[in-house]
């Protein structure tokens, strides 16, 4: 697998497929597995995959490899990574919202 994602906004299923080190069928199957691989089409039908489709490839490939986790674990596995990074999210944004505020008080202070 190549050690880095060339800074692309898209990438047909070849250029995919030698990222991952898989043949292309391997990407269409995971793309029909896990929904959240939405290739665009364009007008003559080809798969076109943005930067993140590529990243959850990889994150996919390497559950399904490296981790040895099976379809299905690999499905759960990605849905509690996805949760887990709304919840770091949603913490850093009540600590903005926060600070936020902090920063209006001082505001009014120097009023």
């Amino acid at each position: 697998m190549s050690d880095s994602i060339p800074d692309k906004n898209y990438f047909r299923i070849g250029e995919v497929s030698k990222i991952l080190d898989v043949e292309p069928y391997v990407v269409r199957y995971w793309e029909s597995e896990f929904n959240t691989v939405k290739p665009l089409r364009t007008k003559s039908d080809q798969r076109l995959y943005r930067q993140r489709d590529v990243d959850e490839l990889v994150t996919i490939r390497n559950l399904l490899y490296r981790d040895k986790f099976t379809i299905a674990g690999a499905r759960k596995r990605l849905a509690q990574m996805k949760r887990d990074v709304s919840h770091r999210q949603d913490d850093h944004y009540r600590k903005l919202i926060a600070v936020k505020k902090g920063l209006a008080e001082v505001r009014k202070l120097l009023e």
